[in-house]
């Protein structure tokens, strides 16, 4: 351990890396499920006043995500509240998000905060700050964030100062599971490699000071499930990398797509699903809305884990 923050180590006990690597053993799973809360799909029980007004909507976000983390708690290691959804409602929205990452942490689940943030140096200070680094309570918001990396190196020095300082992880957009990604991701640089692949060897060359005793690095990527042969690029690319993969469900992504992501271990990949589990109840027609999130997520968690081959 050291007491300079420019040195490259951590100055904590544990990175992120290895508290990801020993809750996936301890729990036997590579799911994380996306808190993505829209008042207008939630069970009948839960919507109520929701339409009348902002305090009334987060007020339900903050219940229907709250069962669904008593729901799914079993069969995931993490959660990954999507901000916009909460943000959306103004300030309620805002308290509603930190309770719900309060109550996840409480459960005994890591949190993904799904903010997407980057910007120059200070904004992206006061992003790190907001997500990654502990609060009046001790605890930080989350204990990872996504972030953009395409505003360069000096966009996402502070995110790594974060994860140097308090163990904090960050993934970087790198292959989106959007059609639209190919508008820039895709475009191709001087040596016929697309974009994405140079934003790839940037990530692992970042978090190449970031890696812990598990052999995973503190930074790493996220890549659409829906790009199977872009995952087996990246996990080639950044071979330390965490990659998190969305896109599995809704978007099209299949799990059995994916073994390839988890050949740096078994905490090397996290698949990450949100309208499946979260709405599975609205699929199947069930009135049990958390009965139907915790069927889903028990078997996805032993897909991904049969997946894996861990």
């Amino acid at each position: 351990m050291t007491d300079d923050p420019g040195s490259g180590r951590a100055l904590v006990g544990e990175g992120f890396g290895d508290r990801l690597a020993q809750a996936v053993e301890r729990k036997g799973t590579q799911l994380v499920v996306g808190l993505d809360p829209r008042p207008e799909l939630f069970p009948v029980e839960l919507r109520g006043d929701a339409h009348l007004g902002r305090a009334a909507a987060a007020d339900a976000c903050l219940r229907f995500c709250r069962g669904i983390i008593d729901a799914v708690a079993p069969y995931v290691v993490a959660v990954k509240p999507q901000f916009a959804f909460f943000e959306a409602l103004g300030a309620d929205g805002v308290r509603a998000a930190e309770e719900v990452c309060g109550y996840a942490h409480a459960a005994g689940l890591l949190v993904i905060a799904d903010a997407k943030r980057g910007d120059i140096g200070s904004t992206s200070r006061a992003y790190a700050t907001a997500f990654l680094e502990p609060r009046e309570s001790g605890e930080p918001l989350g204990d990872a964030l996504t972030v953009s990396p395409y505003l360069g190196r000096d966009s996402i020095e502070p995110f790594l100062q974060s994860c140097r300082l308090h163990g904090a992880g960050i993934f970087c957009l790198v292959k989106t599971s959007n059609a639209g990604s190919a508008d820039i991701q895709d475009l191709a640089l001087s040596d016929g490699s697309p974009v994405w692949h140079h934003v790839a060897r940037l990530v692992a060359e970042w978090g190449s000071d970031l890696v812990g005793e598990r052999g995973l690095s503190s930074v790493g990527a996220v890549v659409g499930a829906t790009h199977p042969k872009a995952v087996a690029d990246v996990r080639r690319l950044i071979p330390h990398g965490i990659l998190l993969l969305p896109g599995v469900g809704a978007q099209g992504g299949q799990p059995g797509d994916l073994a390839v992501a988890f050949a740096s271990g078994p905490a090397s990949a996290l698949v990450s699903v949100s309208r499946d589990v979260i709405y599975a109840f609205r699929a199947v027609g069930a009135t049990d809305w958390k009965g139907a999130a915790a069927a889903e997520a028990a078997r996805l968690r032993a897909e991904v884990r049969a997946v894996s081959g861990w």
